[in-house]
């Protein structure tokens, strides 16, 4: 079994969440200078300068064993936001026709309230489902779109019901809220149609956050609140940042890591000149009394699963019905894959989860 090395500065502020490359990146590491031996030095201002040799876990499937043991160098260049948005939107395209042939479905492009929105309508949608929606904020670190196809077709096709996917606005020219004020429009034109409790709102990634902030300010707007929320690696904390931001990278224990920064973890991309406090923009600042049930998801190696566990609990000590699935070693956002086991059990927990409570 191949090994994977890992090696990491951690502090109690740790590194941003890179939406690009911001920093020339040193040479990559190779098997020549690759770390040998476990070590451990933990300095006057408490940080920890660790090294670790951590086996590939034997009891994944053969598939996320194989994944996870693909080598990504540690010192990539620096990556352009126009690159970063042209091969994102050409690997979703390649996505979203791996999904269909598992779940297919009518996709059309519209606009609800203004904003454009993927529709996806799966095949052999019952007459009992269409009264109710399920509503998408995708993922893509606020700058590009990689889960309005990854996202919404298989839970579309494993529900058959339909999805809206809000293809908001994105930062960096669109800072908060503007992301927020476009899936708060679309979700106020569905309850002109949807009754609230036949609608689910859920995202992954930077749609996990987005999630968490719409959740606030439909209690803030008072707002009906929907049957479930969905917050798939997700966080809810511009503010400060947990420790797996500094151990893990975008593929878990591989690819390249910035270093800890003390500063937190405010995002100007994203944030633009607000307060990362803002009970709106970092939720766990919020009143959280009176969500409806919410599926938290992340994964062992997930760069947000400090930000996903920390939210959960916020959620879980304000009384709501607030539960957890974390999946052992995998990385960030793994179940956009089709092509592993462990992949499709995470998209059909999310969606029995949302059938539980759009079926009261």
């Amino acid at each position: 079994m191949r090994r994977i090395v890992l090696a990491f500065l951690l502090s109690a502020a740790t590194a941003s969440i890179p939406l690009f490359a911001q920093q020339s990146a040193p040479q990559p590491t190779t098997a020549a200078n690759a770390a040998q031996r476990d070590s451990s030095f933990i300095d006057s201002d408490g940080r920890a300068h660790v090294t670790r040799i951590i086996p590939v876990p034997k009891d994944l499937s053969r598939q996320s064993q194989f994944w996870l043991s693909e080598p990504v160098p540690d010192a990539g260049p620096p990556e352009s936001l126009e690159h970063r948005r042209s091969a994102t939107d050409a690997w979703a395209v390649t996505a979203r026709d791996q999904w269909l042939q598992l779940y297919p479905a009518k996709i059309t492009e519209d606009k609800i309230a203004g904003v454009p929105v993927r529709l996806v309508v799966p095949d052999g949608m019952p007459d009992s489902n269409k009264d109710k929606v399920l509503l998408n904020l995708h993922g893509g670190g606020f700058n590009s779109d990689s889960g309005s196809y990854t996202e919404s077709i298989p839970t579309a096709g494993m529900t058959r019901i339909k999805c809206v996917a809000v293809l908001y606005r994105l930062a960096p020219e669109y800072p908060f809220p503007a992301a927020l004020d476009d899936s708060i429009a679309v979700y106020k034109e569905l309850l002109k149609t949807y009754k609230p409790d036949h609608i689910v709102i859920y995202g992954t990634s930077a749609g996990a956050i987005l999630t968490a902030e719409v959740a606030a300010q439909i209690k803030h707007l008072a707002l009906p609140m929907p049957a479930a929320f969905g917050v798939f690696s997700g966080m809810g904390d511009f503010a400060r940042d947990g420790d797996s931001t500094a151990m893990y990278a975008l593929k878990g224990l591989s690819g390249h890591l910035d270093l800890p920064d003390e500063s937190g973890h405010h995002d100007p991309y994203y944030t633009g000149k607000t307060d990362p406090a803002d009970p709106i923009l970092s939720p766990i600042y919020s009143d959280l009394h009176g969500m409806p049930p919410t599926l938290f998801v992340t994964s062992g190696r997930d760069l947000l699963l400090s930000g996903t566990v920390n939210l959960q609990r916020a959620f879980y000590n304000a009384g709501d019905d607030a539960q957890l699935l974390v999946y052992d070693a995998l990385p960030h956002a793994f179940w956009y894959s089709t092509k592993l086991p462990e992949a499709l059990e995470a998209n059909h927990a999310m969606a029995n989860f949302f059938l539980k409570h759009l079926s009261k």
